[in-house]
């Protein structure tokens, strides 16, 4: 099936609660224009110099969600337009989106990211982290960032039953982080976690956001030098 099949297949059984970002890194204008023909508008990139590459390529109304982890000094090159990163992972790189928001007069929806799997390589914060982080009182300075969940990466493994585990963990993460600090908020309510190889897995436990790539624009192809 192609692109346009692919994303009316998805979109068929998704609840209607759960947004969809089709992650279009390493792929061509001409997927995510494909795409985008077929309806879509939330797009997922991991590299800061691809995305700005093809941001200006593509129509305006696009939501660009950045997926990957994000380098501080990079910020700035996207804070122009990004509508939500969902992996942010420490006090400094939150602090300067705020600042480059700021400078752009924009509030950037952001997620914490959490470490849920078990690779060494995955970064993301634990509880203790987030608590130190939300309870801080620069953080209540930081006027251009919205908190609008949790996003976290399951270990890559034919085990369903350990990603299950890592994704409830998730919730429970948001659950808690939900009560304590954003009772009152309205903009906190996604639970970004599941990808194509997991995200039924990952709606059934409470995601509201899925990053699904090779079952839109199939599978990758990363050039070799």
């Amino acid at each position: 099936m192609g692109i346009r099949e692919n994303l009316i297949e998805i979109n068929r059984i998704l609840p209607r609660e759960v947004k969809l970002v089709a992650v279009s890194k390493t792929k061509p204008v001409g997927d995510i224009l494909e795409a985008y023909n077929a309806g879509h508008r939330i797009f997922g990139e991991n590299k800061a110099q691809e995305l700005i590459t093809k941001q200006p390529l593509l129509p305006a109304d696009i939501q660009w969600h950045f997926i990957g982890h994000m380098q501080t000094n990079k910020v700035k090159y996207i804070a122009p337009f990004v509508s939500m990163l969902h992996a942010v992972d420490s006090p400094k790189l939150l602090k300067e989106i705020n600042k480059q928001a700021n400078k752009n007069d924009r509030v950037i929806d952001c997620m914490l990211q959490f470490h849920i799997g078990e690779e060494d390589t995955k970064f993301g914060l634990d509880m203790d982290e987030a608590i130190e982080i939300l309870e801080s009182p620069w953080f209540k300075e930081l006027n251009n960032v919205e908190i609008c969940g949790v996003m976290g990466m399951a270990t890559y493994t034919d085990d369903m039953d350990q990603v299950r585990r890592e994704f409830r963990y998730l919730k429970k993460v948001f659950t808690e982080l939900k009560t304590r600090y954003f009772s009152t908020s309205n903009s906190f309510k996604e639970i970004s976690m599941g990808m194509s190889g997991d995200y039924m897995e990952a709606i059934e436990e409470g995601s509201t956001m899925i990053r699904v790539g090779s079952s839109i624009f199939g599978e990758r192809f990363y050039p070799t030098n």
